[in-house]
This record gives structure tokens, sequence and C-alpha cells, in this order.
């Protein structure tokens, strides 16, 4: 029992680890939904991506061979050019992953160019509920990309336990209890977000970030070759390591640009002092 529930923390610091970033894009998707159902639809689509990652669990417990196996009509080699041989897994990474790059240069991009910054980026007016019914369906689907390995690191964490009944029930609490804890977070992270807009900016790069990391470890899982060359998956540590480093130039960068304000504003007092 001791040994059960020692894995079931274990789960859940694993589950909230490396649910940030998904967490981050679900704040970030919901600004899409209009005002007044942003909440609700960080709520609906959590709680339904709950519900769909047991299913997943389920799934992946009985058909993880399926999953790793690679596709005969997706295996090829073209003359020292390209090498690949894909399988369900590397698949929903590598669209995941192209999805997210996509959405985070998409954002950038309309935030660069858009001229009323005091305007949040809204749904259409035309049809402002099945923009949040979009919004939801945005994020159960991520969740889904996110939680793919996530699930497949709990199997392994799991892989000591004899009985699979008792193992697949420790999966699917520890997978509950996350998205709760998801479910409190991503109201805090969203207010964050909408009180300090300029860390918008930082978020969709690191947003970026993932999506890069989820299309090398696809293109690995795919075996994928190029030239010769194969595509090595960006490692965890890598990527905490340029997250930090994101965090702390973007911290660095706001107190002297609040500086270089600063000593604007008191030279324009002085000159105004002047001329009187």
């Amino acid at each position: 029992m001791l040994e059960n529930i020692f894995t079931l923390l274990m789960l859940v610091m694993l589950q909230a680890v490396l649910g940030f970033d998904n967490l981050l894009y679900i704040s970030l998707e919901s600004k899409k939904a209009p005002e007044q159902d942003r909440k609700r639809v960080r709520k609906v689509g959590i709680l339904i991506a709950i519900g769909l990652r047991i299913v997943l669990l389920f799934l992946l417990v009985s058909l993880i061979d399926y999953f790793q196996e690679p596709f005969s009509f997706l295996t090829g080699d073209f003359k020292d050019v390209a090498e690949f041989a894909f399988n369900g897994h590397s698949l929903i990474v590598l669209i995941g992953g192209g999805f997210i790059i996509y959405t985070a240069i998409k954002e950038i991009w309309h935030m660069i160019s858009k001229h009323d910054l005091t305007q949040d980026v809204d749904a259409a007016n035309s049809n402002r509920s099945k923009s949040a019914n979009a919004a939801i369906v945005s994020i159960v689907l991520m969740n889904l990309v996110f939680s793919f390995d996530s699930i497949l690191a709990a199997i392994g964490l799991t892989s000591d336990i004899e009985n699979p009944t008792t193992a697949f029930i420790i999966m699917a609490i520890a997978i509950v209890i996350s998205g709760l804890l998801m479910l409190i977070l991503a109201d805090k992270i969203s207010a964050f977000l909408a009180k300090n807009r300029m860390y918008e900016v930082l978020g969709l790069f690191i947003l970026f970030i993932v999506g890069i990391m989820l299309v090398t470890e696809g293109g690995h899982l795919a075996h994928i070759k190029l030239f010769g060359n194969e595509i090595v998956p960006m490692s965890k540590t890598t990527f905490y390591f340029v997250l930090a480093v994101l965090v702390i130039v973007d911290v660095v960068q706001g107190r002297y640009q609040k500086k270089l304000l600063a000593e604007s504003q008191h030279a324009k007092m002085k000159q105004g002092e002047g001329s009187h």
C-alpha cells in the first residue's frame, strides 16, 4: 500500500511538471473565446480532457504495441536523402507540435501587426458561441497531445505493479488529481497574463519552443533521417534551460526598460523646469 501511495504521488508530480506547457496553451487559447465565456471554456475543456485522458490511458494500456509499431505504408527510404518509419505515437506528436508552432507564430504575428493593443484577441462577432466551442475543442485536442508522453511515462512508472487493475486505478487517480490542479491553476494563470500582458510574448515563445520540442521528438520516434543525419529530440533538460534563459532575459529587459523610462521622464521634467 505504501509503495502504491508513493507511486501515486510520483505520478501526480510528473503530471504537474509536464502539464505546465499545457496550462500555458489553455490560458492563451481561451483568450480567443468571447470574454464572458472564457472561464467556462477553460473549465469545460479541462473537464472533458480529464475524461478523454482516462480513455486514452485505457487505449494505450491495451494497444501500446500498436502505437509503437511502424506503419508499413508510412515507411520508406529515398536513396540517402530521407528515411522514415512513422508509427501512431510519432504522428500524434508531430501533428501536435506542428499545430503549436503554427499557433504561436500566428499569435505573435497578430500581436505585431494589430494597431489597437487595447483590444483583446476576440472571437468573430457574428458567431461567438461557435468560437467558444472551437476553443474548447482546441483545448481538448491539444491536452491529449500533451498528455500522450506523460501517460506513457506513467505506464513506465507503474510497470513494477503486478496487478494491472491496481496500476490502471493509480494512473487514473493521478490523472484526475492533476486535472483538478489544472482546473484551479488555469484561471490564475489566465488572470496573471491578463494583468501582465507584456508576458504574453514570453508565453508565446515558450509555446513555440514546446512545439519545436514535440516536432523533434516526433521526428525521432518516426526514425526520420535527412541526408543520413538522424533527428535528435530536444531533451527536457535543454527545454527547461532555454525556458529559464527566456524568463531571465524577459525579467532583466523589463527592469531595464523601466529604468530607461524613469530616466527619460526625469530628463523631460528637468528640461521643462529649465524652459520656465
